[in-house]
């Protein structure tokens, strides 16, 4: 198996991790209003993820969706759980902040594969296994692409089967491909590309049927 590629020294991580959320606290207080405004519940989210080498944590994001005891693991662009100052921060991917907290603590990192909920990993699985020896992060080249993910699931029926038999499959695939070729230098080309989509969500070309080997019924 490839050795462990490096990733950016975890002492810059802390630091830009500290540093953001002193930046970013006005925004987050005024999310925290909008949401305990617009519905009942808490302002975090919080869901067990697989992180390094099959670890389970807890991850952190701002709330969007109604408060609700059992529930799909996986969100839709038409769910109705979600709520209406939940599409913006979703859209604008601002409920995913809080995770800057994870890096703090370091169950994650800023780049690195997209932590998996539990049902969705199969840790006897080498592929798993091989993404699973780099600590998960808040970005990856396969999220920048799949940005429309939700879109994509809207568009189906079985959602979960979906999401098991074409996204999935396609996200490990990228995975893997990344952590191969992980490095420092890489982390900061993706962390740029992120801003910029960002910025821009409109210059992120969303993958083919063809590269998600799209073979399920609509």
């Amino acid at each position: 198996m490839k050795k462990r590629a490096r990733s950016i020294p975890r002492q810059y991580e802390v630091a830009l991790a500290c540093f953001g959320l002193v930046v970013i606290s006005p925004l987050l207080f005024l999310a925290a209003v909008l949401i305990k405004l617009g519905s009942r519940g808490p302002v975090l989210f919080r869901q067990e993820r697989v992180g390094l080498n099959g670890k389970k944590f807890t991850m952190f994001k701002l709330r969007t969706m109604t408060v609700a005891k059992s529930g799909p693991k996986i969100t839709s662009a038409d769910d109705v759980r979600v709520t209406f100052v939940g599409r913006y921060l979703r859209r604008s991917k601002v409920d995913e902040l809080p995770e800057l907290w994870n890096v703090l603590r370091g169950d994650m990192s800023f780049v690195g594969p997209r932590p998996e909920v539990p049902e969705f990993v199969d840790l006897n699985d080498p592929e798993w296994v091989e993404v699973l020896e780099h600590r998960p992060g808040i970005t990856d080249p396969v999220t920048l692409r799949l940005r429309n993910e939700e879109a994509l699931l809207a568009r189906v029926t079985d959602k979960e089967r979906f999401y098991r038999e074409v996204i999935q499959p396609y996200k490990l695939r990228g995975y893997l491909r990344f952590v191969r070729d992980k490095s420092w230098k890489t982390d900061l080309r993706i962390g740029a590309r992120t801003v910029w989509a960002v910025a821009f969500p409109a210059t992120v070309k969303p993958p083919s049927k063809e590269e998600l080997q799209w073979s399920f019924a609509e």
